[in-house]
């Protein structure tokens, strides 16, 4: 069981008023964003909303032209604060032509870590990740998922206390999806923060505390899914009904889309059986009921106006 995020406690990272310009693109305008202790956060947005500059200027790797980055209340370019910070980039950061033992060393010796502990977190690593049996291997014979699992492994063999996360499952099978998961879940059971970037919003809508959404630079919501869809969408219930035949005009509220009635109604459980009499005595016969709750692919939908890999 993972740990529940804490509201009450001071942000173990926070990013305020955030600018960084690339010629005459602002990559980032404003943006301020915090990380709550034992939180897996989303950071959502389209191709080019400025995602991935947040990232690196979090991990240090791009120098903003204002603004503050906080790791557990310190200046993130203080000395030895990035310590606490791993960091999972969405390009494999591995040598293919070591060993999966060979990686983990070389990456845990960057780290500083040395000798026996050194030594023992590789040994643990290569269990946590289900891939002790094939240590000895070059990394370039792994599939893109046993990668993956690898490349993490990499990036927390410090133990860090806040993680950040570039597309941690892309290109990768459900089944080592879901082991990836399952390795997340066990770091945040041990303490950890984590921020997310991910286009696959099913997944950020099962798995994540909160979403931050940003496009064009700046950030267009925050919250919870109950709180996004609030302010947007509304919790208005989506209810299409395959029927035999379109009822007459004024008949039946809603839409008709190709042999569907699609309408809205606020509370399933009274208004649907309504809705049903009143299609029946319509004369039509109901051949099928498809709900569509509020989700974050619909709250994305309505703030961005557009898909995520667009």
């Amino acid at each position: 069981m993972t740990q529940s995020p804490t509201t009450d406690a001071a942000p173990v990272m926070r990013v305020e008023h955030a600018r960084k310009r690339f010629g005459d693109t602002d990559a980032l305008k404003d943006v301020s964003v915090e990380l709550r202790p034992g939180e897996l956060l989303a950071l959502l947005g389209p191709n080019g909303a400025g995602k991935t500059t947040l990232i690196r200027s979090i991990a240090g790797r791009v120098a903003l032209d204002a603004g503050t980055i906080e790791l557990f209340g310190r200046a993130a370019d203080a000395a030895n604060a990035r310590d606490a910070l791993g960091v999972v980039p969405q390009d494999l950061a591995l040598y293919p032509l070591l060993t999966a033992r060979e990686n983990l060393e070389t990456f845990g010796t960057l780290h500083g870590l040395r000798g026996a502990a050194l030594r023992e977190r590789v040994e643990r690593a290569l269990e946590w990740t289900a891939l002790a049996d094939r240590a000895k291997e070059p990394v370039r014979r792994f599939s893109g998922g046993m990668k993956r699992r690898l490349n993490i492994a990499c990036a927390v063999l410090h133990e860090p206390r806040v993680l950040l996360l570039d597309e941690p499952t892309v290109g990768v099978d459900p089944q080592s999806r879901e082991r990836i998961y399952e390795m997340l879940d066990g770091l945040r059971t041990s303490g950890a923060s984590m921020l997310l970037t991910t286009h696959q919003l099913e997944e950020a809508e099962a798995r994540c505390d909160r979403v931050v959404i940003v496009d064009h630079g700046t950030v267009i919501a925050e919250g919870t899914l109950a709180e996004l869809v609030e302010r947007t969408t509304g919790r208005a219930l989506q209810v299409e009904l395959k029927l035999d035949r379109r009822p007459g005009e004024g008949r039946v509220t809603g839409e008709w889309r190709d042999g569907r009635l699609v309408t809205q109604l606020p509370d399933l459980v009274n208004a649907l059986p309504a809705l049903l009499d009143r299609v029946r005595a319509a004369g039509c016969t109901v051949e099928d009921v498809h709900v569509i709750r509020p989700s974050l692919q619909s709250v994305f939908l309505h703030l961005t106006g557009r898909e995520l890999r667009e």
